[in-house]
Order: structure tokens, then C-alpha cells, then sequence
């Protein structure tokens, strides 16, 4: 995710939310594949919350880590917290719209 993060930032140009977006959609494809191809069927309701909560609470650490690195350096404003929130959300609802796209309501 990182290195994927260069590379839309670096190479491609983009910057801010919209690049955030983009390796967001990118990341939660690939894990709705690789899940996928690993048990040979999409993700069953129960199978997506709980995929979803870990990415969740495991990228949630990793952010928490940056947010405490932010306080550190210098105290960021409200709209600097609130871009910063807003850009952790933007994984696990990407990973939330991927993982339950193409199934049928059981």
C-alpha cells in the first residue's frame, strides 16, 4: 500500500484525497481477488465484516501511529484531523463497497 502510494503520488501526479481514493480502490480490489482466488468464492456477509474489520483495526493502528507522529511535530488544526480521518475511512469503505460488490442478497 505504501509503495503503491509512491507510485500514484510520484509517477502519476496526484495528490491528496483523489490519490488516496485511488490506491483505496486499488487495495480493496486486490484483496477482494486475493481472497477470491484463495477460498474460491466471494466473501460471505460474516467472511466480509470480519475482513473488513481487521484491515480496519490493523490500518487503524498504522494511522494511529501517524496521527501520534503529527502531535509531535506540531499540534495539526481541526480540518488537518478531519482530512487526516478522512483519509483512514477512505480504506475500509473502499474494502466495504469491494467486498460486497456482485453478491446477491441472501
Amino acid at each position: 500500500m505504501f509503495a503503491l502510494n509512491l507510485l500514484v503520488r510520484g509517477l502519476l501526479k496526484i495528490g491528496g484525497l483523489p490519490a488516496t481514493l485511488l490506491v483505496a480502490i486499488v487495495v480493496a480490489l486486490g484483496l477482494r481477488w486475493l481472497f477470491t482466488r484463495i477460498e474460491g468464492h466471494l466473501p460471505r456477509h460474516g467472511e466480509a465484516w470480519g475482513l473488513n474489520l481487521l484491515y480496519g483495526a490493523i490500518l487503524g493502528l498504522l494511522y494511529l501511529g501517524l496521527w501520534g507522529l503529527m502531535w509531535l511535530k506540531d499540534e495539526p488544526g481541526h480540518m488537518g484531523q478531519l482530512i487526516f480521518v478522512l483519509h483512514y475511512l477512505s480504506y475500509p469503505v473502499a474494502l466495504a463497497f469491494a467486498l460486497h460488490l456482485g453478491r446477491r442478497p441472501t
